[in-house]
């Protein structure tokens, strides 16, 4: 599924949509979350933009850091 139900407007070039699409995918998998508009999917979407924005642009960094913030290992 894609990022951008999640995206609020915010606007990224396609390429990172894809990427960010690739990690929210790697992680709701890795925490066995289905991607779909619940609070948990919210949730680790809104850390993917986060660190986006911050200007984490490859999918697996995106994939491991969203992990480590939620402490799993």
């Amino acid at each position: 599924m894609p990022i951008r139900p999640f995206l609020s407007g915010q606007a990224f070039d396609p390429e990172t949509i894809d990427r960010m699409s690739e990690a929210l995918q790697g992680v709701c998998d890795t925490l066995s979350l289905k991607v779909v508009d619940d609070a948990a999917t919210r949730l680790v979407a809104r850390k993917i933009i986060e660190l986006t924005q911050r200007g984490v642009r490859d999918a697996a960094a995106l994939r491991a850091m969203t992990l480590k913030e939620f402490k799993y290992k």
